[in-house]
């Protein structure tokens, strides 16, 4: 049995914990402070330290990007199950050096959520933008994120890579 089916037998473990147990996530040390609403609320702190540290004394980008590339795509498959998802482009506004552990929000509203269920009703798919970020200790934001995310029929034929197995998540 694989490490990623382990964890993701590991149903006793809340899905925050098991995200923590990812393999990538776990060398980096993320811990993850909430995972509401079904995936419509996420809260993961990205500490600061020796490894994750660039020469200049803030937060590698590489960082930051492994992390907040997954986390809207995750947040669609849970929101609308039964669909290929998969980041689709990503970009990063680094505003701020990240001089403090980080804090990675993100958001599903409500309004966004709607719309993008009216689009996978007419077309049969959609590709939303959101925008989340990283944020300083002081709350101040660090790290603009956009990330394209394409929602797909199941067996889309135009995908990269087959279908992720989310339950490993």
């Amino acid at each position: 049995m694989g490490l990623l089916r382990l964890i993701a037998n590991l149903k006793f473990l809340p899905e925050g914990r098991r995200l923590e147990l990812y393999p990538p996530f776990f060398m980096m040390r993320i811990r993850v402070l909430e995972i509401s609403d079904g995936w419509r609320r996420v809260r993961i702190r990205l500490p600061l330290n020796s490894v994750s540290r660039n020469p200049g004394g803030v937060m590698f980008g590489g960082y930051q990007a492994s992390l907040a590339d997954p986390v809207a795509a995750i947040a669609c498959a849970r929101v609308f199950p039964g669909y290929s998802v998969w980041t689709r482009a990503m970009t990063i506004d680094f505003r701020r050096g990240g001089s403090t552990d980080l804090e990675l929000r993100f958001e599903f509203g409500q309004e966004q959520e709607a719309a993008i269920a009216e689009e996978l009703k007419a077309k049969g798919r959609a590709t939303p933008t959101f925008e989340y970020g990283y944020y300083l200790t002081d709350g101040s934001l660090c790290t603009l994120i956009r990330n394209t995310v394409a929602i797909r029929p199941k067996g889309y034929r135009k995908a990269t890579t087959p279908p992720a197995n989310l339950d490993s998540l």
